[in-house]
């Protein structure tokens, strides 16, 4: 299984920006799929970015636009860039990574809080 560090969270106010980052344990050329999913209080886990090994992307809808995904190779890292945050954007944010035909691995989680 993969290892995954999540970091960058923290208190924003509103059309604010933040930048999370996922460290991972091994090579991303190794891994088929990363992106990042959000629990907001209240709320199941729904999926935010999907960045494949084909550099293809997916978004929700309610982040595209304002949100981006996106590789480092060098450093193993996958990032989260979140522009113009709102507060429905409030959550805690999961990374994950998962290989075609095995089970996911999903990062701690680290908070975001977007203030009116």
């Amino acid at each position: 299984q993969v290892q995954l560090v999540e970091s960058g969270g923290g208190l924003v106010q509103s059309g604010g920006s933040l930048r999370l980052s996922c460290a991972t344990s091994q090579s991303i050329f190794s891994l088929d799929v990363m992106g990042w999913y959000r629990q907001a209080p209240g709320n199941q886990r729904d999926s935010v970015a999907k960045l494949t090994n084909k550099d293809s992307t997916t978004y929700a809808d309610s982040v595209k636009g304002r949100f981006t995904i996106s590789r480092d190779n060098a450093k193993n890292t996958v990032s989260l860039q979140m522009n113009s945050l709102r507060p429905e954007d409030t959550a805690v944010y999961y990374c994950y990574t998962k290989k075609y035909g095995q089970s996911p691995s999903w990062g701690q989680g680290t908070q975001v809080t977007v203030s009116s």
